[in-house]
C-alpha cells in the first residue's frame, strides 16, 4: 500500500501527484482512512492551519430552468416538487447577507436558476450588491449561469467579489449529465469572469455515476482553471430527478475524494459544499482535515446544518471559525506530526 505521507511531501512540494497516485487515493482501503487523513491535514494545516471559513447560499430565484442538469431539482428535466419564484427584490437580497454576517460567514454567495441571467436581472442583483456593500462587511459571490464579458465586467464593477461556475464533471463524462450546454461553455463564463477582474470558484460534484479516471481528469482540469475555491458537491439525489437512484456515495468514499483534491490543490480554498450532511452523515467533522471552508444553513432546494451547529463541531474538533480573509498564520506553523490529525 502506498505511503500517503509520501504524497502529502509532494503536495508540500507543490508537485503534481501521478495518476496511479491518484488512483491508490481513491481505491484505498478503508481501513487506511485515518492515515489518508493524517497525511491530507499535513498540507491543509500548512496552508491554512486550523481555520475553517463559513459560505452561505441565497437562492434569489428558483426554479424554471430550460438547461437540463440531471443532478439539479431546478432543471427542465426534473419533476420535483420545489418551490419556484422570480429573482427576489434587493431588499430580500440584503436581509439574506444580514442572515449570513450574523452566521459568521465570511462570504455570501447570490445563486439564480436559468443558463444565463437577464441584463435586467444583472442590473438588479448589481444594485442589491451595492446595497450589500455600504452596510455590510462581507464578500459577494454570484452563481448567475453562462456570463458574457460585459455581464462580469458589471458585476465586478458593482462590487462583486467573486463568481461562482463549476466545472462539474470530467469533460469526457459531461454530456452525461447535461445536453443543453457544453463543457467548453463553461469554461468561457470562468475566462469571461476573470478577464473582468473577478475571483474564481469552481468545483464539482461527486456520486453522478463517474469513474475514478473522470474524478481525477476533474482535479486535474481545475489545477488548470486555478480556482480561488473549490467547492466539492456530493450528489443528494433529489426525487423527480433523472439522478434519483443514484445514492451510491458512501461517507470514505467522500473523505477519499477530498484528501485527493486536498492534495492536488494544496494552497486552494477547498470547500465541503451540497450533500455534506446527506452523504457525510456522522463523519462531517473528519471532512475538516482535509478541507478548509463550508457551506452553513442550507443549499438550493434541499435543508443544511444550521450555522450554530457548525460552529459547535468546529469547536469540537479544536479548530476555529475565521472571520476574514486576512492570510491565515499557519504559514509559520510547523507541520503537525501525524499522530496530531
Amino acid at each position: 500500500m502506498i505511503d500517503f505521507q509520501t504524497l502529502a511531501e509532494k503536495a508540500l512540494r507543490d508537485e503534481v501527484l501521478t495518476r496511479p497516485e491518484c488512483l491508490a487515493v481513491l481505491q484505498a482501503p478503508n481501513v487506511a482512512m485515518l492515515d489518508l487523513l493524517s497525511a491530507a491535514y499535513r498540507v491543509r494545516h500548512r496552508h491554512f492551519g486550523n481555520t475553517v471559513r463559513l459560505q452561505m447560499l441565497l437562492n434569489a430565484k428558483s426554479g424554471a430552468c430550460q438547461e437540463d442538469c440531471h443532478y439539479c431539482s431546478q432543471s427542465s428535466a426534473s419533476t420535483a416538487e420545489i418551490e419556484r419564484y422570480g429573482l427576489l427584490s434587493t431588499d430580500q437580497m440584503l436581509e439574506g447577507a444580514r442572515r449570513a454576517a450574523a452566521a459568521k460567514a465570511q462570504r455570501y454567495c447570490v445563486v439564480i436558476s436559468g443558463r444565463s441571467p437577464l441584463d435586467r436581472e444583472i442590473a438588479d442583483i448589481s444594485r442589491a450588491v451595492r446595497a450589500i456593500k455600504q452596510e455590510i462587511p462581507i464578500q459577494v459571490c454570484c452563481s448567475l449561469g453562462l456570463l458574457n464579458e460585459g455581464q462580469a465586467r458589471e458585476l465586478k464593477a458593482a462590487g462583486v467579489d467573486r463568481i461562482n461556475h463549476n466545472l462539474n464533471s470530467s469533460e469526457a463524462f459531461h454530456g452525461e449529465i447535461c445536453t443543453t450546454h457544453t463543457y467548453r461553455d463553461r469554461i468561457e463564463t470562468i475566462r469571461h469572469a476573470r478577464t473582468a477582474g473577478l475571483e474564481i470558484c469552481s468545483g464539482g460534484i461527486i456520486g453522478m455515476g463517474e469513474q475514478d479516471e473522470d474524478l481525477i481528469d476533474l482535479a486535474l482540469a481545475l489545477r488548470e482553471v486555478k480556482p480561488d475555491s473549490i467547492p466539492l458537491n456530493s450528489l443528494h439525489p433529489v426525487s423527480g430527478t433523472p439522478l434519483q437512484g443514484s445514492a451510491h456515495l458512501t461517507p470514505q468514499r467522500c473523505l477519499k475524494v477530498l484528501c485527493l483534491f486536498r492534495f492536488l490543490h494544496p494552497r486552494t480554498e477547498i470547500r465541503v459544499a451540497g450533500g455534506r450532511e446527506f452523504n457525510l452523515r456522522s463523519l462531517q467533522p473528519l471532512a475538516l482535515y482535509a478541507a478548509d471552508s463550508l457551506f452553513v444553513g442550507g443549499y438550493l432546494t434541499t435543508p443544511g446544518q444550521p450555522a450554530p451547529d457548525a460552529w459547535r463541531m468546529i469547536a469540537d474538533l479544536g479548530f476555529e471559525v475565521q472571520v476574514d480573509d486576512q492570510p491565515s498564520p499557519a504559514t509559520s506553523v510547523s507541520d503537525p506530526t501525524p499522530a496530531q490529525a
